[in-house]
């Protein structure tokens, strides 16, 4: 058996294990219905999101209300650039966001928290995200990743209740499940929690029944600096009376043997407060464990489900400002005789963010409030949210700089320092960077988002291609696969995409006609199942390998959901605003751009340089190419790629610093 590499203290996981890992965590079950998911299947069903929901009359109130606090403060209070210089959030602005309960905005009210919906939530951190991304990121990973959204999910009466009410007004919550040597791959996990059933916790100084004692190191800890409370992922070793696996653990920061190492630092989001901590024989009561052990991961993932709206929340928050200041500044700034928006090149531009601010604000909206119903399950929603926003929101911040010439380089303070306006649009861009890689790179999302695309394919079909099974097992699966395929395929053929006046309400009279790009997607849904399937039968069980075309065809379902999500929000406005005939006219650009980079992705699926590049690489890494980079002065240190990260105690001073 081919093993990764694997230092003493981590475990020794081969591809197909760790592979197992992953898949035991995921949700095997569709209780609800999914518009993504049958998108992805070829069925287009606009019943599921159109009309677009609506928040209840006394949640819209409320969470008006709150906003309205809030933008105050931000604007009255948050000195970003004092932010970016000193690279540290002053404690008073936290210490007052605090006093103006944003810490509990997600926590229920009757444990001091604000009660918003998703929807409000959201719409809260693109405004503090809009005064400070790094503030946003703060109070983002507190609750959408942090203790209170496990605990909400999967905590028992006495964790709510031990918990949230300190959550909802002082204390600041981490997540930590990253360490140096592992990533999206868990199975590697190295920290270990071991029972210690007749213990005695020091943290709480009572008999707890037992306790487990933790030993590990974890990197990138987002809040972790300045946390009172994180939640953990350990694995248990299994032994009599524990199953073992990955275990959620809400831990108290202030415990002994925790130390934070290092305060790390970045390209941007200056002011985040992200370390590397470690534990040493820290002992966490039984009664701490979220879940059952072995549930860690499972936790960690149904939490990221609506946990990843807080992304592209920010993200739309990034796209507005970028649209605000492309607005102003090209109707002030003149090339040859005329402003600079009047000249196609910079228009288009100007477009892109136009269109696609409005597309990734459709998409938030109509993800959060069908989290908020729960009447669908939106894990393929929120997912295609954080991919497209964060891919989308990091080109417009490219494209503003652009705009901007010369001075989207230049710093806020060298802008001032000579006179003029402080725009930091470089370092909106440094900023929005992070989001490509934060709660699952660009890269992994592709593959997340396929595996639940496929999910259908593989339920019927999956035992056909798994070399375990026997062969009574794949005749089963072969039998099963007939009757779906047979049932299934026939049905892409043709639908209402082809009819000339289907989805006829989005025309509706004196506005652009929006039935057409309704028309498209549902027959790039057909398309997009076909290929699919196609693929499928082409290379069965090295499907999975072919991490080109499956990032494609993610592209594809999320520029068709977003297409989808533009025209219902237009429809919307239309019937809601005063200002439905611009929605229409934003949604018709949307839909023309997206419709252009569809047929790209469509025409790449079949025609593309994978396989040069697999070989490419391989020459790469076998030294084929050194030669190529001669000439070079490489201006990298000396030390270990990836540090060591040996359980034991620590010899670093602890950098730990709550606020209060």
């Amino acid at each position: 058996m081919s093993l990764l590499s694997a230092t003493p203290h981590q475990p020794a996981v081969s591809e197909r294990e760790a592979r197992q890992v992953a898949e035991a965590a995921r949700e095997q079950d569709w209780r609800k219905p999914s518009f993504a998911k049958e998108l992805f299947l070829g069925r287009f069903r606009l019943d599921l999101v159109h009309p677009h929901p609506m928040p209840a009359d006394e949640d819209a109130e409320r969470g008006e209300q709150f906003l309205a606090r809030l933008r105050d403060f931000c604007e009255t209070k948050v000195d970003s650039a004092l932010i970016e210089r000193e690279a540290r959030i002053p404690d008073e602005v936290i210490n007052g966001l605090k006093e103006l309960g944003a810490l509990g905005m997600k926590i229920d009210t009757k444990y001091g928290g604000l009660g918003l919906t998703q929807v409000y939530y959201n719409k809260a951190l693109a405004l503090i995200g809009s005064a400070n991304p790094a503030l946003g990121a703060l109070f983002s990973a507190h609750q959408s990743i942090g203790v209170p959204q496990p605990l909400k999910l999967f905590g028992t009466q006495e964790q709510k209740d031990a918990f949230l009410p300190r959550l909802a007004r002082t204390d600041i919550s981490a997540f930590l499940l990253t360490e140096p040597d592992v990533g999206s791959d868990p199975a590697r996990l190295a920290t270990t929690a071991v029972p210690d059933d007749g213990g005695t916790s020091r943290s709480s100084g009572a008999e707890s029944g037992g306790d487990y004692v933790l030993d590990g190191v974890k990197l990138w800890t987002t809040n972790g600096v300045v946390a009172d409370l994180l939640v953990v992922m350990a694995r248990v070793p299994k032994s009599e009376g524990h199953k073992g696996g990955i275990t959620a653990f809400v831990v108290e920061a202030a415990s002994e043997g925790v130390t934070v190492e290092n305060r790390n630092a970045f390209m941007g989001l200056r002011g985040l407060e992200n370390g590397v901590t470690r534990f040493h024989r820290v002992r966490v009561p039984a009664a701490n464990r979220i879940g059952a052990e072995g549930a860690g991961l499972k936790i960690a993932l149904t939490t990221l489900n609506t946990g990843r709206l807080s992304l592209p929340a920010m993200c739309v928050g990034a796209g507005k400002w970028c649209l605000k200041i492309a607005r102003e500044w090209s109707a002030v700034r003149e090339q040859w005789g005329k402003p600079v928006a009047h000249h196609e090149a910079v228009g288009a531009k100007i477009s892109f963010i136009a269109a696609t601010t409005f597309a990734l604000e459709a998409v938030l909206d109509l993800s959060s409030q069908m989290a908020d119903e729960d009447r669908n399950d939106i894990r393929i929603e929120a997912a295609l949210a954080k991919l497209f926003g964060s891919e989308m929101a990091w080109l417009m911040a490219d494209e503003l700089v652009q705009i901007r010439g010369g001075r989207g380089f230049e710093t806020a303070d060298s802008l001032a320092a000579r006179g003029e306006r402080a725009v930091p649009a470089e370092q909106i861009l440094r900023d929005l960077r992070i989001n490509r890689i934060f709660e699952g790179s660009t890269e992994i999302m592709h593959l997340l988002i396929a595996r639940e695309a496929v999910d259908a394919h593989l339920s019927v079909a999956g035992d056909l291609i798994d070399p375990d099974k026997s062969l009574a097992d794949k005749a089963k699966a072969g039998a099963n696969a007939g009757v779906f395929y047979a049932k299934w395929f026939p049905k892409l053929v043709a639908g209402p995409g082809q009819l000339p006046r289907a989805y006829g309400d989005f025309h509706p009279a004196g506005h652009v006609d929006l039935s057409g790009h309704l028309r498209y997607v549902e027959r790039s849904a057909r398309k997009l199942a076909r290929s699919t399937f196609y693929a499928m039968s082409r290379w069965q069980g090295r499907m999975e390998t072919k991490q080109g075309f499956l990032g494609r065809i993610v592209d594809i379902g999320a520029e068709l959901f977003a297409m989808s999500a533009v025209c219902v929000r237009a429809e919307l406005l239309r019937t809601t605003e005063a200002h439905g005939r611009e929605a229409y006219q934003l949604a018709d650009a949307f839909c023309g751009q997206s419709r252009l980079r569809v047929e790209e992705l469509f025409g790449r699926l079949w025609s593309n340089t994978d396989d040069v590049d697999r070989k490419v690489v391989e020459g790469v890494l076998g030294g084929a190419y050194t030669w190529l980079e001669n000439g070079i002065v490489d201006l990298s240190g000396d030390g270990p790629w990836i540090a060591d990260a040996t359980p034991g105690t620590s010899e670093r001073e602890n950098v730990h610093r709550p606020i209060r």
